[in-house]
């Protein structure tokens, strides 16, 4: 995995000192996210910038990486992976290419010479990449199906600046850092998520999942190139029990690839657990010992509060599911001050406000993890595809008229000053809401549930799975740290957006079909072990902690966050502890202690980069 960051401009020679600066302070900020090298590419109309973490081929994938045929020249830079790269090889030594390295670099720079655009459709993985044609000074600039790899751009005068992180395009002294009401909204109406295609500060977008631009002297071209696509089910229960098993197998097996020492996150859950069980087969069929992870925290086992939500802590499974599979397993317990503390790199890494305390256990999760490896696969998306949320099950729930995990959404502007009163939240928020549900695929003539099924799926896929996914990529690359991500294999996506609502959730549980997939994967006590999500702590010196850093933001008269809140209503849920502000802020985790990290991440990302707040 990678950096990536770039300039074009037709109205300016790009290939002079200033220039050359700029797009080194650009690359410089991806350090994290590529600590084993660096390049850059200068040409007249564009510069390209790397930053690499050696997974495969060390020598073989340097970048940025150029290939010449008789009558052109093409460049890339590549932030990701490919899963099928050995049968994308052979397709174009078919085709009469020739190969330098082993690098799946080469072979997807290849496979855009050959395929041109199409080649989006030969490829499985994860990426955001971007190739300069030389001859035609085109650049194409792509990012997966899933948004598992970020890009973010603007346009300035004539200059389109693209990066791998908002830090990136902001390194670009073109871009101003600004937040207006329009991100105001966003942080307040969405927050932690984001609008699909927004990077919050004004002028700051985000190249959505699933889409490419091309640029050229003529036009500017925004597509999407993939879809969930409604296709008819065929298939019975044991039939589809069987594919599913095969597709997830198969998904995860790709992902074992590597130079580098590889491991795999084990909470204990049902996802976890099977690429884990999954993991350690394979390794053992090879002579080798799989290492698992979990996380946990000080003294957690004194203050868990069971919920709906989180009905049982996840220690005792994860151990119970190492001893099954046979692996080494290491436990890292998180320190509740430093969960604290972490929450300023967190908020850096991310480029905004994000998942409070789930976001620092994660950064410090895989800062620990890398000290032995590099590569490691979790567990993330497997809930929203195949149905592990109380919002798939709970009636009242499952038809809520808004993002059911932000259901309270206007309670938000009690938070706010009075002069942003007039702020619509709940408006913004359905906005969006009724515009993902327009764009949802559907089949004619499904049954009512069916219908509603999709729309709940489409909404995980586009928006709370793509929170996590951000999450995922900035707290381990900001560590230099490998996360890959079976469920989000884009085979396994689609055949789960067209699984009628009895399949997916046969023997009346959520993520039925899944847990019929895992029958003599795993055991069945972890099988039907009720879902437990991500896991957070409850130790009071934790909540003391953040209750202190934000009442030191807010008696600080220069904390930027007081232009945005209303500082007695603030207050009031300092000396509550959290406990005044009733409604869940965002899903399961951001109650208490955690809306109060919210705010002090609020307030790091508005001091940190310097934004100026207009409105």
């Amino acid at each position: 995995m990678c950096g990536i960051a770039g300039v074009v401009n037709y109205r300016e020679n790009l290939n002079s000192s200033s220039n050359i600066k700029t797009i080194e302070d650009m690359t410089k900020t991806l350090e994290k996210r590529g600590p084993d090298s660096s390049g850059i590419y200068i040409d007249t109309h564009c510069t390209l910038g790397h930053r690499r973490l050696i997974v495969v081929d060390p020598e073989g994938g340097l970048q940025p990486m150029t290939k010449k045929t008789s009558t052109n020249e093409y460049t890339i830079v590549y932030n990701g992976e490919l899963y099928n790269t050995e049968n994308v090889r052979s397709e174009l030594i078919k085709e009469g290419y020739s190969f330098n390295s082993y690098s799946d670099t080469e072979v997807l720079l290849t496979s855009y010479i050959h395929w041109g655009v199409n080649c989006l459709n030969h490829i499985n993985g994860i990426f955001a990449f971007a190739i300069w044609d030389k001859l035609n000074e085109s650049l194409f600039l792509v990012r997966d199906p899933l948004g598992v790899k970020p890009l973010f751009y603007a346009k300035k005068g004539n200059s389109f600046i693209f990066g791998s992180e908002i830090k990136t395009v902001l390194a670009n002294n073109k871009v101003n850092r600004v937040l207006d009401k329009e991100g105001i909204l966003e942080l307040f109406a969405l927050g932690p998520a984001t609008a699909l295609g927004s990077g919050v500060l004004k002028g700051i977008k985000e190249v959505p999942p699933a889409n490419y631009i091309i640029i050229s002297k003529d036009k500017e071209e925004l597509k999407e190139y993939w879809k969930v696509t409604p296709e008819p089910f065929t298939e019975s229960l044991d039939e589809a029990t069987e594919h599913l098993q095969s597709l997830l197998i198969d998904a995860i097996n790709r992902q074992l690839v590597g130079d580098v020492p590889i491991c795999t996150f084990l909470s204990g859950g049902l996802d976890s657990s099977a690429i884990s069980a999954i993991a350690a087969k394979t390794f053992r069929e090879n002579g080798k010992t799989l290492t698992t992870y979990s996380i946990d925290y000080k003294d957690n086992d004194k203050y868990f509060k069971s919920s709906l939500y989180q009905p049982t802590s996840d220690q005792f499974w994860a151990i119970k599911v190492s001893k099954d599979i046979g692996s080494n397993h290491i436990t890292v317990v998180n320190d509740n001050i430093e969960l604290a503390e972490a929450l300023i790199p967190s908020i850096i890494a991310r480029d905004l406000p994000g998942m409070a305390d789930v976001d620092s256990s994660l950064y410090l999760f895989c800062k620990e993890i890398r000290k032995n490896f590099v590569v490691g696969l979790s567990g993330e998306c497997a809930d929203e595809l195949f149905g592990g949320y109380p919002w798939f099950t709970r009636s009242e729930l499952i038809n809520y008229p808004t993002f059911p995990w932000s259901r309270f959404v206007d309670d938000r502007k009690t938070l706010l000053s009075d002069d942003l009163q007039s702020l619509d939240l709940d408006g913004f928020a359905y906005y969006h809401y009724k515009k993902t549900l327009f764009e949802t695929p559907h089949l004619d003539n499904e049954s009512p549930m069916d219908y509603r099924m999709r729309e709940l799926f489409y909404l995980n896929i586009k928006w709370f799975m793509v929170n996590l996914l951000n999450r995922k990529d900035r707290m381990s690359m900001s560590n230099s740290f490998e996360a890959r991500v079976p469920f989000a294999d884009y085979r396994l996506v689609q055949y789960a957006f067209n699984l009628p609502y009895e399949i997916k959730f046969a023997d009346g549980r959520e993520k039925g079909l899944l847990r019929r997939a895992l029958k003599g994967i795993l055991a069945d006590d972890v099988i039907y072990r009720k879902k437990s999500p991500y896991p957070k702590t409850y130790h009071p010196d934790y909540t003391n902690k953040v209750c202190s850093m934000l009442s030191n933001i807010i008696d600080n008269p220069n904390s930027p966050i007081l232009e945005i809140i209303n500082k007695n209503k603030i207050q009031e849920i300092i000396d509550s502890k959290g406990s005044s502000y009733k409604t869940p802020w965002f899903g399961q985790l951001m109650t208490g202690p955690q809306l109060i990290a919210y705010l002090v991440g609020l307030n790091v990302w508005l001091d940190y980069y310097n934004i100026d707040i207009i409105k």
